[in-house]
């Protein structure tokens, strides 16, 4: 059975900084491209952060590039997404994804909130 469990999220003052974890199981995580998600309220959901090889290449959205950083340990099946400077349009629902570098398959986490207010 495949999951994507995510932590980490809570509230956070703007200048804060928060680090999310998304545990995989279920599937050979190695063999998958990981990524980062967001949904604001009324928006769609959008990319923040991704490895987008098997070589580790990675990539961001332009509204984050410089404060957030995604990183995998695939020892423990685990992504995360060191978020730093935040600010108050960073509030959202962050959702871990897994793509098979070789395959069609895509699966999603349940999401973990963000709030980024004063």
């Amino acid at each position: 059975q495949v999951q994507l469990v995510e932590s980490g999220g809570g509230l956070v003052q703007p200048g804060g900084s928060l680090r999310l974890s998304c545990a995989a199981s279920g599937f050979t995580f190695s063999r998958y491209a990981m990524s980062w998600y967001r949904q604001a309220p009324g928006k769609e959901r959008e990319l923040v952060a991704a490895f987008i090889s098997t070589g580790g290449s990675t990539m961001y959205a332009d509204s984050v590039k410089g404060r957030f950083s995604i990183s995998r340990d695939n020892g423990k099946n685990t992504v995360y997404l060191q978020m730093n400077s935040l600010k108050p349009e960073d509030t959202a629902v962050y959702y871990c994804a897994a793509r098979s570098y070789y395959s069609g398959a895509h699966y999603w986490g349940q999401g973990t909130q963000v709030t980024v207010s004063s």
